[in-house]
């Protein structure tokens, strides 16, 4: 399992973030502060982590690029998913909940099949053919807003794992306990700021500001 780094002074917390910007500078900060970090390359999940990384990035002068992943929806729902396709094919499955959920292979099928035609269209509409900088070699950081399950985040972490780098960081501003926990077992080291427990758990409560990001947004910031 990899170290789980934490702000102590903002365990179980909430509303500790003005918005997107402002947790991505302290978390940019808070990684300046950290010795293993050499020859950074941010990489954010859109949307909601891409302001975040670009705080990150401007804060320790590393290279910004995309790391695009989607969830599986449950089929019936617009929020709910029970895994993730990453920009490489990779698929990753709940198994658990597949099965609490009594989804057929068929329900399956068509749920990653929809999920990768969304993950090709955002990679053409937010890289436009910009490639990945390098990975092999670099410390790699993968940022978001939040982990609530997990699952995307892992999604992200196998592939980039492939590309060889030398240190593979997540670092969010929030996250439940039990995905930081589960998402450190996978990475060498994982930084989060406001971890809580308990039996529910929202990204959005660690933010005054919260909205869902519009590609718009998205692009506007890509661009600035």
């Amino acid at each position: 399992m990899g170290e789980i780094v934490d702000d102590p002074l903002l365990r179980e917390r909430t509303r500790v973030f003005s918005g997107r910007h402002d947790a991505g500078r302290t978390l940019g900060a808070f990684l300046l502060s950290l010795p293993s970090i050499t020859q950074p390359l941010v990489l954010a999940i859109p949307a909601g982590g891409v302001p975040v990384g670009k705080e990150i990035a401007a804060a320790l002068g590393a290279p910004f690029s995309l790391a695009i992943v989607r969830k599986v929806r449950i089929p019936g729902t617009t929020e709910s998913g029970f895994g993730a396709v990453a920009w490489d094919g990779t698929v990753l499955i709940n198994e658990r909940l597949r099965q609490v959920l009594g989804l057929t292979e068929d329900q399956v099928g068509r749920a990653v099949e929809e999920t990768k035609a969304n993950v090709a269209e955002r990679v053409a509409r937010f890289c436009r053919r910009r490639e990945m900088p390098p990975v092999r070699g670099k410390t790699v950081i993968l940022t978001d807003d939040g982990l609530a399950s997990g699952f995307t985040m892992l999604a992200a972490i196998r592939c980039v794992r492939d590309l060889g780098p030398s240190n593979l960081i997540v670092a969010v501003p929030t996250a439940s306990l039990s995905s930081a926990e589960m998402v450190s077992r996978e990475v060498d080291q994982l930084v989060c700021l406001n971890i809580r427990s308990g039996r529910s758990f929202a990204v959005a409560d660690a933010y005054d500001e919260w909205y869902d990001l519009e590609d718009r947004e998205v692009l506007a910031e890509l661009g600035s």
